[in-house]
């Protein structure tokens, strides 16, 4: 009687160890039924069939998975090696059991080939400066082609563009003589700029002559602030022109005299 009692406990705890099952807030368990889906259950205490029943559990979290890199050729032939990180979550925990073998290796797959092939149809320049268009582009594909699996993509980010050496010197070089050239561009400006206030100057004092004597004076309180040993004293040029009008009467006196 005792050994008899001591077996239906064994077999009591062996078949609740077997039937009961318990699921965390983020799992969902795919339960067969002697092959046959019956639906998802969960979270909490799952009460299973010993035998008839099987289950298959599935993480509702987001996923992180990380896309190796891939060796590109851009529409412009420069080779490059292009990673991404994949951001999805299963939001149909049938589909995903039944609909692919392995949704995780699938996915995976998936975002390889679809990173070749999208950053094989951009050029350099447009990969490495449009990367938010490209990472959405990826994103639109991949969602796509993972609804029927019940996976929701919701984001793709190009992680690294890993350049060749020689594309990298002469990227730098090209960015060198960007630079120069808008440092030209700009001195030029300027050299205009200065030009043509040089010119305005120079019509304002035609008009007003003693607007040159003005500046002289200017001058002249500049350099004698700085306490030079030399000073300079500009004279007008006004001062000048009776002798000149006197040596062009002398003159004229003088061609007038000769035989």
């Amino acid at each position: 009687m005792f050994y008899t009692v001591g077996a239906i406990v064994i077999l009591v705890v062996m078949f609740l160890a077997a039937a009961i099952r318990i699921l965390n807030e983020y799992e969902r368990g795919v339960i067969f039924r002697l092959g046959r889906i019956i639906g998802a259950k969960g979270p909490g205490l799952i009460i299973l069939i010993p035998v008839i029943d099987r289950m298959v559990k599935v993480d509702m979290r987001i996923i992180t998975m990380d896309v190796p890199a891939q060796d590109v050729i851009t529409r412009d032939n420069v080779s490059v090696k292009v990673n991404a990180v994949l951001y999805f979550r299963v939001m149909d925990s049938n589909n995903a059991v039944i609909e692919v073998e392995n949704y995780l290796y699938a996915t995976s797959q998936l975002a390889q080939t679809t990173l070749r092939s999208v950053c094989g149809q951009v050029e350099l320049d447009e990969l490495l400066a449009e990367r938010e268009k490209i990472n959405n582009h990826l994103q639109d594909i991949l969602d796509k082609s993972t609804d029927p699996w019940g996976i929701k993509v919701t984001n793709v980010e190009v992680k690294h563009i890993d350049l060749p050496q020689e594309m990298q010197r002469a990227m730098a070089k090209q960015a060198e003589a960007e630079r120069e050239r808008r440092a030209k561009v700009i001195n030029a400006e300027g050299e205009y700029q200065a030009a043509q206030k040089l010119a305005d100057a120079g019509k304002v004092i035609s008009e007003q002559p003693i607007a040159l004597q003005l500046r002289y004076l200017q001058t002249l309180v500049q350099v004698a602030s700085e306490n030079n040993s030399t000073t300079l004293f500009p004279i007008p040029i006004d001062l000048f022109r009776p002798f000149t009008k006197l040596i062009d009467v002398i003159s004229e006196k003088d061609k007038t005299t000769q035989p």
